[in-house]
């Protein structure tokens, strides 16, 4: 990587007012400047262009991963989470850094006017310092977006797994959809959980709106009903149409432990025989 001159560094520390005010009509030109206000745009710009001086006056020069560039480092972490929980792309992310090029680029054609060598020496190494910012946002900002989805994901399968009292003792949980690990999983400490909560006797696992039940499918079903076991309660299957009882059958799984039925109605009439209840009581 290119040394950046000393004078360099001096140029953009006394013209900070000037490419501020370059930079934003920049950022506005190319419509990075969206959901974002007037004010808080131009105290990013400030703030960034202090510390992006404090750097090249640092020890570390333009090695962005010394401790002198911990504060830019920071800043650039900061603002990526603040555009992408703004609905920001990654373009517009990163373009808040490299359009601050244009403004840097015409400020040493003027400082450097006369030394066209040192010129081409500073441009090459002012570009390289902000490709490497730019990287560091772009980074940043997918892994924030990868976070965001995440959670995303996490939240919708906890949407997916409603866990439902259906009577005093009676929860109820309806499955819609496909059935896969991380699911399996979900639901079953969701249930396990309401179970305690609740200190009910029998959950209903309804697999109505399962569209296939296979090996797999079958195997956690299996280990949800064991662990609902474990806590000292009971579990019934409902839903089991004929196309999956027929599907089960030929793939020669073995269900004779779990209790079955075909809809919800007939497994909340069979809980309630089992407790003892009576139709008239409320939950």
């Amino acid at each position: 990587m290119a040394a950046l001159h000393g004078s360099t560094s001096e140029a953009i520390k006394n013209n900070q007012a000037q490419l501020q005010k370059e930079w934003l009509s920049g950022l506005e030109t190319n419509g990075a400047t969206r959901n974002i206000k007037e004010q808080v745009l131009a105290q990013e710009t400030r703030e960034f262009l202090q510390l992006l001086v404090e750097g090249l006056l640092s020890e570390g020069g333009s090695n962005l991963a010394a401790t002198g560039w911990e504060g830019v480092r920071r800043f650039l972490e900061k603002l990526s989470v603040s555009r992408a929980q703004l609905g920001h792309d990654s373009h517009q992310a990163v373009y808040f850094i490299f359009a601050l090029k244009g403004p840097l680029f015409g400020l040493l054609q003027s400082h450097f006017s006369d030394e066209p060598a040192r010129l081409a020496e500073q441009l090459w190494a002012i570009s390289e310092l902000i490709d490497g910012m730019g990287m560091h946002t772009i980074r940043t900002f997918q892994k924030t977006r990868e976070d965001v989805i995440k959670r995303q994901q996490e939240e919708l399968l906890e949407l997916s797994t409603p866990v439902v009292k259906l009577w005093d003792g009676v929860l109820a949980l309806p499955l819609i959809g496909t059935l896969d690990s991380q699911r399996s999983q979900t639901v079953m400490e969701s249930l396990l959980q309401r179970i305690v909560d609740t200190g009910s006797e029998i959950a209903i696992i309804d697999i109505t709106g399962v569209p296939t039940v296979d090996t797999l499918v079958a195997q956690h079903l299996l280990k949800t009903v064991t662990a609902i076991r474990l806590m000292g309660a009971d579990c019934i299957i409902s839903g089991v149409r004929p196309q999956i009882a027929q599907t089960i059958v030929h793939l020669g799984l073995d269900l004779g432990t779990l209790t079955t039925k075909s809809n919800l109605a007939d497994a909340l009439k069979l809980a309630l025989a089992r407790l003892g209840g009576d139709i008239g009581k409320q939950v």
